[in-house]
């Protein structure tokens, strides 16, 4: 079954002293792109992350990100006492003031307070690994039901295309007749005699040149190919893509073919709808 490329997750992780935000976003592109955001005490993570995120969702432009809020169990900035201390001597020295006073001016010098680099907690890590598994496979869910609604368009586009296609096998007899019939009455308005079997001969070779029954016979294999590939147990937008390319020679070979107007009416209209499968095919995983 066919997935798009375009996805959301987000899941949240409530610990005793942080809730952690995990969010995956994703658009299509022709490649993997992934975008990491961390706090820095989980960047020795990051390549694990990124190895993760590219062997499940494959494809796509992608934006991951942790999210920390702290609770107020933990404080990483501490008074700098000695460095407090030592303000406040000097201080003495310079005004006359209680030690409250002097203790408000000192804190507000630089490096009065130190902050303290929070180190990785394997525990905790574990379990926003989980987290992030959780969260890709919500996103492969997305991706999922947006495959469905992708599927459904390709579907119509495809069953349009055949009853076009139809439409131009069952007029293709008629084109031949009026190409005939034009030639003739080319040659008679010319008023001279002319070799009736060299003219027969003729009119096939040039008639055969317009022939599109090959043309005819790939578009039909290209479109059940398509549909199978629809309902392949893998996504794979690229292959889906290479058939569109192939059914657009098809339609255009039919097109300059043709020679008829009715029948190249129904040309544009295939290409009209192999359009909207092209564009919708970049969005396919």
């Amino acid at each position: 079954m066919i997935q798009s490329m375009t996805g959301y997750g987000k899941t949240v992780l409530q610990l005793p002293t942080k809730k952690i935000s995990i969010e995956l976003k994703s658009l299509n592109s022709k490649n993997l792109d992934v975008s990491v955001r961390m706090p820095s005490y989980y960047r020795e993570k990051e390549l694990d992350v990124r190895k993760k995120i590219a062997s499940k969702l494959i494809r796509g432009k992608i934006d991951f990100s942790i999210y920390i809020e702290n609770n107020g169990g933990e404080v990483h900035s501490k008074v700098n006492e000695n460095v407090v201390k030592e303000y406040m001597n000097q201080l003495k020295k310079i005004v006359d003031s209680n030690e409250i006073e002097l203790l408000k001016m000192a804190v507000r010098l630089p490096d009065s307070l130190k902050t303290e680099r929070e180190e990785l907690d394997e525990e905790e890590w574990k379990q926003i690994e989980k987290t992030i598994n959780e969260t890709t496979d919500k996103i492969i869910l997305y991706r999922k039901d947006e495959g469905k609604a992708l599927l459904n368009d390709f579907e119509l586009r495809i069953e349009n295309i055949e009853k076009i296609l139809d439409k131009i096998i069952e007029i293709d007899p008629q084109r031949i007749a009026q190409v005939r019939e034009r030639l003739q009455k080319s040659i008679s308005e010319l008023e001279t005699k002319i070799d009736q079997n060299r003219f027969e001969q003729e009119l096939i070779y040039y008639i055969e040149k317009l022939d599109i029954t090959e043309e005819k016979v790939r578009l039909k294999n290209h479109l059940d190919y398509f549909k199978k590939e629809l309902n392949s147990d893998i996504s794979n937008g690229k292959k889906l893509a290479f058939i569109t390319q192939e059914m657009g020679r098809e339609i255009n070979t039919m097109g300059s073919k043709s020679n008829f107007a009715a029948m190249q009416n129904l040309v544009v209209q295939m290409k009209d709808e192999l359009e909207k499968i092209k564009e919708q095919s970049l969005n396919v995983l």
